[in-house]
Parts: C-alpha cells; structure tokens; sequence
C-alpha cells in the first residue's frame, strides 16, 4: 500500500470512529469510489490501534480512576460512582460483542452494499437529529440507570449494519434517555474501548494465520495518522457539542446519503 493512501485512511479512520457519521461506511465506501483495493486485513488492525490508543489516552483519568474503583469494590466491597460507570460499561458492551459474534458472516457479506449504507445512513442521521432538537438535559454519564444502559447497550449493537455509527447510535440512544450532549459523548467514547479492543484482537488473531506479508511502513502511517485524527476529534467535538450540537453531522449524513443514493440506484 502507498503511503499516502495509508495516511488518508489513517485519518479518515481516525476522523470518523468517534464523529456520528459511521467509520466502517467511510472505509467502505471511500476505496470503492476510488477504485482502490481493500486495505486488508493487517491495515485494519493498525487503524483499531491508532484509534484505542488516542481514547485511552484521552481518557487516561477517567479510565484509571474507573479501574482502580472497580478493583476496589471487588476487594473491598467498596461502591463508587466509578465502579458503577466500569459496569455500565460492560454490561452495555455485551449486546454489540454477542451480535458481532453471531451475525459477523452477513455484516461482512451481504451489508456491505452501499445501498444499505445510503439507507442507514439517512435513517439514522435523521433520528440523531430528532434526539438533539429535544429539550436540553442536565444528566451526566453518572446518572445512567439500568432501563438508560440496556436500551444504549442494546443501540449499539444497531451499529453492527454498515452506516449506522457506533458513535452516532449510542449518543442518539444516550440523549433520548435524557443525557445532555457532552456525557452522551464521553459515554459513547468509554463504550468504544472495549468494542475496539474486540473487534482489535479478532482481527489481530486472523493476521496470525494470515501469509500475506505485513507492509510495515504503511502500517505505522495508518496508526500514527489515525491516533492523531481521533484525539484531535474527540478534543473538538467535546468543545464544540455544547454550541453547534449534532446539526451539522446530520446534515452531513444527509447529504451523503443522498449522493449514494444517486451513484448506486
């Protein structure tokens, strides 16, 4: 692979894993219109590294405050809001891990059409656009009750389809339970760890027994650009959630749908 086609999907990786407007349907997508061969199974994994690696460090308190909580109450029985947000975290990971497992042969065959990312899309743009006109929310992430996680547990594993966003549906599902923007982001970032870390290491485990060759260079170029890309849109979208909203990323997928639609039908 050329470098500077690493670098461009590095940063396209790294822009749209945590913007509401669905990584998987870029990279997709983006090789298709350019007549470009799939990147492959080891570039795949690099970009999964780049984009962990920025979220957790991002992150780096909250992650390690919420692991020494939950190690706490393991120990000593020691409640905290923390170790009840690691909880949340897991038990809201688990619908999207179990679906990835049972439905991995038709998310990787037959949903890959760019029709049904047009569609989902459009779809899901225009419900995160419905969710975001709601009246403001006070809720933080702390707040978060059972109904609030199993129903973002459970939005997530929506975004096993091609074109929906990880990103997109669990801050749609976050601000229809009452989270004000912002917590639905940080929410929304801390669910991607563990899914990253998943989807990561069954993807380095095939590269295990894969004989291809492993093109070094691009490789690091893919994680370097896409761990930068995603700690500069996790700062700015954090920044900017409180002024501009979700609009403009509806819009986004709007238009973009649209121009699917056009090429494809």
């Amino acid at each position: 692979m050329e470098t500077s086609r690493a670098l461009l999907l590095g940063l396209l990786q790294g822009l749209t894993e945590f913007l509401p407007v669905s990584s998987s349907a870029h990279l997709i997508l983006v090789p298709q219109l350019l007549g470009w061969e799939d990147q492959g199974l080891a570039f795949d994994v690099a970009v999964h590294l780049g984009t962990l690696t920025a979220v957790l460090w991002y992150f780096r308190r909250p992650v390690l405050a919420m692991t020494q909580a939950s190690w706490d109450q393991v120990r000593h029985r020691k409640s905290s809001a923390d170790a009840r947000l690691t909880l949340a975290v897991v038990v809201a990971t688990i619908p999207a891990g179990v679906g990835g497992l049972l439905l991995n042969d038709l998310i990787e065959g037959p949903l890959r059409s760019p029709l049904v990312i047009a569609t989902t899309t459009v779809i899901f743009g225009l419900l995160l656009g419905w969710a975001d006109h709601k009246p403001a929310q006070s809720r933080d992430e702390n707040s978060l009750r059972w109904p609030d996680i199993l129903i973002i547990g459970s939005a997530q594993a929506l975004a096993l389809i091609p074109g929906t966003s990880r990103s997109g549906i669990t801050m749609t599902a976050a601000l229809f339970c009452g989270l004000n923007r912002a917590a639905a982001a940080r929410f929304s970032f801390l669910l991607s760890i563990p899914l990253i870390l998943a989807a990561g290491g069954m993807k380095g485990l095939d590269l295990l027994q894969s004989p291809q060759p492993i093109p070094w260079a691009a490789l690091t170029v893919g994680t370097v650009s896409s761990a930068i890309s995603a700690y500069l849109c996790i700062t700015l979208l954090l920044r900017w959630l409180g002024t501009l909203g979700f609009g403009p990323f509806v819009l986004y997928r709007l238009l973009l749908g649209g121009v699917l639609f056009t090429i494809y039908l």
